[in-house]
């Protein structure tokens, strides 16, 4: 059967949202609202995989919110809202732990990545978050994923999930006039120059929020000095800037830096090259920084304003919530009748 074009991602509320969220995530869901029905998620339910404070969590969710809209993201043309509203997120990953096979889910690097050495003091909820990410985008039998490098393989693994359940019970799904598949297998979108923004202190580790220097990351509420004195410092090697794309190898500094300005400019590295090719560092951090302020300054400083009105957030997140929830019942009251339950 077709399946209609739909766009489902989330980002967890984990405080500190920075250059790497926007670049990686949200800057693409804003460019794909002209094209696709979207539905953005503030995956709470993944954040309390490791353990958040309650007194906190309501704030960094409101964030995340915040941050959708001050972007670009239009709540009322698309559902913005926060997953633990919609029980059927959680219901759904139910079935699906009892599709999903446990050699998939051992196979996963990002549990083992987050786990460390101390893997079994590591909550279920880590373990088994793959699979709940797969109910997220399935419960709206969405078709696109925008991520980034980091969640490519959970999101091949949400297909592997859709396609065994199809296989599974594809008799009852046929019968009950579905067609062959009853889930689409979700695309990924992986675009632009930036996907996989890295710190600004080391080229080889990915921006995090987690990371105990400050300096590694340019959060999207940092003000002009701030991100001035930020890149300022920024780690770069003593060679001036190459003029080609090839000229990068080897030297994860500088290409993080040209790949930031480009996917900001919203042009290429070679374009970028072509423009600070054998300049000095210092010349192109001037040009980052008067770049970075003026794509970011108004995102930090609308965020701060929404934020301040936790009602107004609020009544987005609930009506979005709302709508969202519509849609999640429709596919769980379907997926009830195909696995055989009975309803009252």
């Amino acid at each position: 059967m077709a399946f209609l074009e739909r766009v489902f991602s989330g980002v967890q509320p984990t405080g500190n949202l920075h250059l790497g969220n926007y670049l990686g995530a949200i800057k693409r869901f804003v460019e794909l609202q002209d094209r696709y029905d979207c539905i953005y998620c503030v995956v709470d339910l993944h954040a309390i995989t490791v353990w958040q404070d309650p007194a906190e969590l309501p704030h960094a969710i409101r964030e995340v919110a915040a941050a959708f809209i001050a972007c670009g993201i239009d709540p009322k043309r698309h559902i913005v809202f926060n997953q633990s509203q919609v029980a059927e997120h959680a219901e759904l990953a139910w079935v699906f732990n009892c599709v999903a096979r446990l050699g998939w889910l051992n196979r996963m690097t990002q549990f083992k990545e987050k786990a460390g050495k101390d893997r079994e003091n590591a909550s279920v909820g880590l373990y088994a978050y793959p699979t709940l990410m797969a109910a997220d985008i399935l419960v709206y039998r969405a078709t696109h994923v925008p991520v980034g490098e980091d969640q490519k393989q959970h999101l091949e693994l949400a297909r592997d999930i859709a396609q065994k359940f199809n296989n599974d019970f594809g008799r009852s799904i046929r019968e009950r006039g579905y067609g062959e598949a009853f889930f689409p297998l979700p695309e990924p979108l992986i675009t632009g120059e930036a996907t996989r923004v890295m710190s600004l202190r080391d080229g080889n580790a990915k921006m995090s929020k987690s990371d105990a220097s400050d300096y590694s990351r340019i959060n999207l509420t940092d003000d002009a000095d701030s991100i001035a004195q930020k890149i300022r410092r920024a780690k770069t090697d003593p060679e001036p800037l190459p003029s080609e794309e090839k000229g990068l190898e080897r030297r994860p500094e500088a290409d993080n830096l040209v790949g930031i300005y480009a996917a900001l400019a919203g042009t290429t590295r070679a374009a970028v090259l072509g423009e600070f090719g054998n300049a000095q560092f210092s010349t192109f951090k001037s040009a980052l920084t008067d770049l970075a302020v003026a794509k970011l300054g108004p995102i930090g400083a609308e965020m701060q304003r929404l934020v301040r009105d936790p009602v107004a957030i609020d009544a987005v997140l609930a009506d979005g919530a709302a709508r969202a929830q519509k849609l999640a019942a429709e596919t769980m009251k379907a997926v009830k009748d195909i696995v055989g339950f009975v309803r009252s």
